[in-house]
């Protein structure tokens, strides 16, 4: 009680320990707002409600869709939630430019593992960068829109596969022919409004029941 040297100690010792835990944080966070290194692999995700849209404006501008799999389409290891019809193809080792946007609301484009979480924003192009380690190739990496967008906010999932650079080459390849069109690509809503549809039926009787 009233010991000065002890309130000294209690008070500059957590000051250090706060100091040294946020030098690299924010040395961290410096760098993932710094203009991605050159030679970086661009892809640019678009939030739609309630799926993502990626495209590849350096490996042939293709585009395609990415959406959540039903629960009842699940096959044996699929992670419920999470498995999507398109998975994010990305190479290992290799700096990658991110591009985030949106076409409706205020998504968020949250992988942890990547150490990335940014807003995704209508009419604006958010930009941060990443780069997947050597022990992620041939696994998949999983995210999830963390921003409110929606009555479907928890049912868009991110699913990267991270792969070779070679095989990434290859999967372009066969990917601007997978995913070319020469007619205006049409999203799937289709199943979104019947999604839409019952989780509206859900709520009401749930409300009729109160």
């Amino acid at each position: 009680s009233h010991n000065t040297l002890i309130e000294i100690i209690w008070t500059v010792v957590p000051v250090l320990i706060l100091a040294v835990i946020a030098w690299p944080s924010i040395s961290l966070l410096a760098k993932q707002f710094k203009p991605a290194p050159e030679n970086a692999v661009t892809i640019k995700a678009i939030g739609n409600q309630w799926y993502w849209t990626y495209n590849y404006p350096d490996n042939g501008d293709f585009t395609f869709d990415s959406l959540m799999i039903p629960e009842d389409e699940l096959k044996a290891g699929q992670p419920r939630l999470l498995t999507v019809d398109n998975k994010v193809v990305l190479p290992v080792e290799t700096n990658i430019r991110l591009l985030l946007t949106s076409n409706d609301v205020n998504h968020n484009w949250a992988l942890p593992s990547l150490s990335v979480k940014l807003d995704t924003i209508p009419g604006r192009i958010n930009e941060t960068w990443t780069r997947i380690h050597e022990k992620y190739a041939g696994k998949t990496i999983y995210g999830m829109c963390s921003e409110l967008c929606g009555v479907n906010h928890g049912f868009m999932p991110i699913a990267i596969l991270a792969v070779s650079k070679e095989e990434f080459e290859a999967w372009t390849k066969q990917a601007q022919q997978t995913f070319a069109s020469d007619t205006p690509r049409v999203p799937k809503t289709r199943d979104i409004a019947a999604t839409d549809n019952a989780q509206t039926v859900r709520v009401a009787d749930a409300t009729a029941a109160r």
